[in-house]
């Protein structure tokens, strides 16, 4: 479980370390090819399940499955939010 919390954590900051992390990555990769934007943020995604991969292990917690849906839930965390805050509120309005 301890490992699934790490991965959510690591997909929610995500857009946090885009710019100061993946930054130079990009730089020193487009040296060699083109990076698009959503490219970036792919490489920024890749270094935080990185790290939450790292620190799962280093705490012997969490199967590869649940680091998987960590991270996925916690990188699309605030759109699935979102929603289903919408889909309620909606709910709210026709009763």
């Amino acid at each position: 479980m301890l490992g699934f919390l790490i991965a959510a954590a690591a997909g929610f900051l995500t857009p946090q370390i885009e710019g100061p992390v993946a930054g130079p990555i990009v730089k020193t990769l487009e040296g060699y090819f083109v990076v698009t934007p959503a490219e970036k943020r792919l490489v920024a995604f890749m270094v935080a399940l990185l790290g939450a991969a790292i620190v799962a292990a280093a705490f012997d917690s969490g199967s590869v499955f649940g680091i998987i849906i960590g991270a996925i839930l916690g990188y699309f965390g605030s759109r699935i939010f979102n929603v289903l805050k919408k889909v309620i509120e909606g709910r709210r309005d026709t009763n």
